[in-house]
């Protein structure tokens, strides 16, 4: 049995959260999962990102905490530390592989991008042999309502795709994407279309706690989802 839950929403620091410990699983596994000042200085790079933020700590928290909410991303703080860290949960949630995330976590960083671009860019992340097997994963992508194809740039020979995560200037104002759908037993909170496209409002320092014990829950609940794999 399949649920239903909506990421077509996600706000740009929301993305670029996403695209951020995608990326990082691979290219700094030694520093992942991202304590939450690893994390800002991923989303705020100078390259490899379109375009370059300066986001601050409390807006990169409040991200990841919304995303542990959607079942994208979750608290990972080993027992006794003291920094705050955070993993994806990409594969569970949106039912994708590696290549698939790294294509997708590129979209997420840069914006717009021909097949050409992906296969350089996503290099540090995957091994994606030709542009015939970008296509195809960009193809899969499409088939899940993930990306979507769009028009070129004056003077390039190739389309461009881009995500379809959230808001993006390339968007021609067309139908959003349908729901995704996403296996039962995966460890994700179910959302309402509503509560995924309305992210909570933060206001004050009680909103911010309230939404950091939502964030909490969402963890642990995770984790009890993954002690109950392990022990039956």
């Amino acid at each position: 049995m399949l649920g239903t839950m909506h990421f077509a929403e996600l706000t740009p620091v929301e993305q670029r959260v996403l695209g951020c410990l995608i990326e990082k699983r691979w290219t700094t596994p030694d520093q992942y999962p991202l304590s939450l000042n690893g994390l800002r200085l991923a989303c705020n790079q100078s390259t490899n990102r379109d375009p370059v933020t300066s986001y601050d700590e409390g807006t990169v928290r409040e991200a990841a905490q919304r995303l542990s909410l959607y079942g994208l991303a979750r608290l990972a703080s080993g027992h006794g530390s003291r920094a705050t860290k955070y993993r994806h949960l990409a594969e569970e949630s949106l039912g994708l592989g590696r290549e698939e995330l790294a294509v997708l976590a590129v979209l997420l960083l840069r914006g717009p991008q021909t097949p050409g671009e992906l296969k350089a860019r996503t290099e540090r992340m995957a091994t994606i042999a030709s542009l015939a097997e970008v296509e195809g994963i960009l193809s899969a992508l499409g088939e899940r309502e993930y990306v979507r194809r769009i028009g070129r740039r004056p003077g390039q020979k190739e389309d461009r795709f881009e995500h379809l995560l959230g808001g993006s200037g390339d968007r021609d104002g067309g139908a959003p994407p349908a729901p995704v759908e996403v296996p039962a037993h995966a460890p994700v909170t179910m959302l309402t279309p509503v509560q995924a496209v309305a992210p909570p409002a933060i206001n004050g320092e009680l909103a911010e706690r309230v939404t950091a014990l939502e964030a909490e829950v969402a963890s642990l609940r995770s984790a009890l989802e993954e002690l109950r794999e392990l022990y039956g």
